[in-house]
């Protein structure tokens, strides 16, 4: 199994966190950085929809060059690179909305389309979806793959319901967040536990996104006034506290998860 998995590319720790609850948190955090960021830049400072995702596309791809050059899972160089593609993932749709005039109900169909097939060729070659096996260079390529897809794919369904309901911005809070309370009651319920991790991925962001425009929108639209550079300086502050608070406890890191868990019988025998 080592040899065939080696084959592929060399093996290393999982470059993956641990799904515990500051991962939810933190994904939670950088999707609304990618919508109040991305929009402080693009129209607060004037740089435009394609200088924007020109910065930040460099940015994401200097970012992936130092996460796929670690061995292991390092919280900060991961979260960076998460916080990246979500912004360079809502770029995406918006360059296909904003910039190409594309209906939001296509740019949907064509990112499901796309994310379909992403899990159907990385099924096909790695013969799992599990982020708890990300320990060779080419799965990670497909993670990375996929995590941006599912960006771009969050954005588009998530704006294009807020097209067709009218929503006020706290309102449209309440569907992405019911939608995930729904996936997590189907987990409980013993769906597939891969399945459903990557639906409430997809659905994080437009959950992310909402709550992004509730506090940066205008009281008189609903919001919190925070602006897009406040809510963008709030959430970036917190990822770094957490971020921080995990490269420091390890809580979320796997192979020492799996040690506490093994260690566990034998403290309760003691």
């Amino acid at each position: 199994m080592t040899t065939a998995t080696t084959s592929r590319g060399r093996v290393m720790l999982n470059k993956v966190p641990e799904v515990t609850v500051y991962f939810w948190i933190i994904k939670i955090l950088c999707t609304t950085v990618g919508e109040s960021f991305a929009d402080y830049i693009n129209e607060t400072l004037g740089f435009g929809l394609t200088n924007t995702t020109l910065v930040f596309s460099a940015a994401l791809i200097a970012a992936l060059v130092a996460q796929f050059r670690l061995r292991r899972y390092v919280p900060g160089v991961y979260w960076l690179s998460v916080v990246l593609i979500s912004v360079v993932g809502t770029l995406l749709t918006d360059n296909l909305t904003d910039g190409q005039g594309v209906p939001l109900w296509i740019s949907t169909t064509v990112f499901a389309v796309l994310l379909a097939a992403v899990f159907s060729i990385w099924y096909a070659r790695e013969h799992t979806l599990s982020i708890h096996t990300i320990i060779t260079t080419p799965r990670e390529a497909w993670y990375w793959l996929t995590v941006l897809v599912t960006f771009a794919l969050g954005t588009a369904a998530g704006d294009w319901t807020l097209e067709l309901t009218g929503w006020s911005p706290g309102k449209s809070v309440l569907l992405p967040l019911s939608l995930i309370l729904a996936v997590l009651v189907a987990w409980k319920l013993g769906a597939g536990p891969v399945l459903c991790f990557w639906l409430a991925y997809i659905l994080t962001r437009p959950l992310g996104a909402n709550i992004g425009d509730y506090l940066a929108s205008p009281k008189a639209d609903g919001g919190l006034n925070l602006g897009t550079l406040g809510t963008s300086v709030l959430f970036l502050g917190t990822i770094l506290a957490v971020v921080i608070y995990l490269t420091v406890t390890d809580k979320d890191r796997t192979e020492t998860i799996e040690a506490r868990q093994q260690r566990a019988p034998v403290s309760d025998q003691v």
